[in-house]
């Protein structure tokens, strides 16, 4: 499981910083999806290039989730960083932060999904493939295939 941290003494000057995996395939797909939303307003950094700039989060925390670290210091750790992150995005979306804050459930079961995508990114990034397709920009909804697939193969198996 990851630490949350609150603040960080080492705040960004000009604007938010989203530090990320950048040796892991599915955290790079779906920054590139969150980069497209946000435009310009956030910095996506790996923590390989700036962990060292943010000497109160310790480097082991940077490996286990994504931290979101906004000009004022506060810091978002794993699915709330993303969260966080889409209300910095063109059309914010503030619903998933609020949840996360608010509901108790909601931030235990969004911890719990993180903590099983991170132990099986590159199975999670296979999957993201094959459901979205291989473009984060451009999403492809080969789930949508599937689901009438299997509908289909049980019309005609119960038939």
């Amino acid at each position: 499981m990851f630490a949350k941290f609150e603040k960080t003494v080492y705040s960004p000057k000009l604007k938010p910083v989203l530090v990320w995996d950048g040796e892991c395939g599915f955290c790079k797909f779906w920054i590139i999806r969150l980069k497209t939303r946000t435009e310009d307003r956030i910095d996506f950094k790996t923590y390989q290039d700036v962990a060292d700039s943010f000497p109160d989060i310790p480097l082991k925390e940077f490996k286990k989730a994504s931290r979101l670290i906004e000009t004022n210091g506060s810091v978002y750790s794993g699915p709330d960083s993303l969260y966080r992150g889409l209300e910095h995005s063109k059309k914010p979306t503030r619903l998933w932060h609020r949840w996360y804050v608010q509901y108790n459930f909601f931030t235990k079961l969004s911890d719990y999904g993180y903590n099983i995508i991170a132990k099986n990114r590159p199975f999670m990034f296979t999957s993201t493939k094959l459901l979205f397709g291989k473009n984060p920009k451009r999403f492809k909804l080969y789930w949508l295939v599937y689901i009438m697939l299997i509908v289909a193969l049980l019309t005609i198996a119960f038939n």
